[in-house]
């Protein structure tokens, strides 16, 4: 018999991979040009020239075992060496290669780090709105997640509702800055508030309570806002990172655990990480994307098409009459509905063209997610068609 679990998940895919799908299929009717696609984030642009010009020099130059064979089941000692190096010159830490774990991006980095520091039957407590997927990530490790209502005025933590959800049962709080879906930064005082809140409640309960902050989204921050490092505020903190956005690289599947050098047991963690490789089999990633992105640390591809698009987008449908927090950052923008069902509304978004998500798996419904790493140029046209989703449903008269 097969599993029940994983054929009962086949009714609830993932609605970004299907109106991703949809997308595709439409485009070959009318030419996928002509289909605004706002429904996944894929990088829109290239990686760095740096980047490129690595590989070609490492498939020229070095060992075909060393580029192609297996790695370290943490990773290439040297290129975790690297990164650490980089983050402690760029933050200000005291990370040793031993709290660095390659992983294959951020969804690889949340599943082994979640599975370090909670047992079966523990909580794992998350903010809404949340990236679709933490539902699989953190019930697939054994743990119960827990979701804090959002706070709606700007997306920064509901204080208020997180002390109260914040039990004895709660052994990690999972935290995604800058925020897909609603581009939210969280700030400096948001960090230390929700820091003091958890080191308060470690004392109170007698157990450790991890902070896992995943932030593939990291260098996509916008002019005038701050992005400030999760980790500095709060010792036991475990940073997941992916390569795929900073270097437009989503595809080559490489990002990181960081453990914070202050942590419980951190001396430990990464190399727990491995042993947790050989339960769910993400252990090594590409060697030579290790080496590669190793050389490209203190880079990223051109990323300020996002700003643009987001100034765009923000621009138009605020004029249009939809409600919206201006993002901090990401290629994501999480405008209101105009209606209060936004499966509905993203239905008759089909009409004119417009693939947009609806929120309701990100734990907030009412609202839709557009993931604006498009051609500008397309943005551009897509304007059109919100004009005439607004005129022809009515809405805002």
């Amino acid at each position: 018999m097969v599993s029940k679990k994983y054929k009962d998940m086949l009714r609830n895919k993932s609605i970004i991979r299907q109106l991703s799908e949809f997308a595709t299929a439409r485009g070959a009717e009318i030419g996928y040009e002509n289909v605004f696609d706002y429904s996944l984030g894929n990088p829109s642009v290239s990686p760095p020239q740096k980047f490129t010009d690595t590989m070609i020099d490492l498939l020229k130059n070095k060992n075909s075992v060393e580029l192609h064979g297996y790695s370290q089941s943490l990773g290439i000692p040297a290129v975790r060496e690297k990164i650490a190096d980089y983050l402690n010159g760029r933050f200000g830490m005291n990370y040793g290669r031993e709290h660095i774990f390659m992983s294959t991006g951020a969804a690889g980095a949340i599943a082994h780090a979640l599975r370090c520091v909670t047992e079966p039957g523990d909580e794992v407590l998350t903010f809404a709105p949340y990236f679709t997927e933490y539902q699989s990530y953190i019930n697939l490790s054994g743990a119960i997640m827990r979701v804090a209502p959002a706070n709606l005025e700007d997306f920064q933590v509901n204080f208020e509702a997180f002390e109260e959800m914040l039990t004895e049962k709660v052994t990690a709080v999972l935290i995604n800055t800058p925020n897909n879906p609603s581009g939210a930064v969280y700030t400096s005082e948001t960090l230390k508030r929700l820091a003091d809140i958890m080191t308060a409640k470690e004392k109170e309960y007698g157990h450790d309570i991890f902070l896992i902050s995943d932030e593939p989204y990291r260098e996509i921050v916008f002019a005038g806002t701050e992005a400030p490092y999760a980790t500095k505020f709060y010792p036991n903190s475990i940073s997941c990172y992916s390569y795929s956005k900073s270097l437009s690289i989503p595809g080559e599947r490489l990002g990181y655990v960081a453990v914070n050098p202050d942590c419980t047991d951190a001396e430990y963690i990464a190399d727990m990480c491995g042993q947790v490789s050989r339960g769910i089999g993400h252990n090594c990633p590409p060697s030579i994307i290790q080496l590669a992105v190793a050389e490209c640390l203190d880079i990223t591809s051109d990323l300020s098409v996002y700003e643009t698009n987001m100034n765009i987008l923000y621009k138009e449908l605020t004029l249009l009459g939809f409600e919206c927090v201006k993002p901090g950052g990401t290629f994501y923008i999480f405008p209101k509905s105009p209606e209060k069902d936004a499966v509905a509304f993203c239905e008759k978004a089909k009409k004119y063209d417009l693939v947009l998500v609806p929120s309701d798996g990100f734990g907030v419904p009412g609202y839709f997610r557009m993931a604006y790493c498009i051609d500008t140029e397309k943005v551009v046209r897509s304007l059109e068609a919100f004009r005439k989703l607004v005129k022809g449903e009515g809405y805002f008269q």
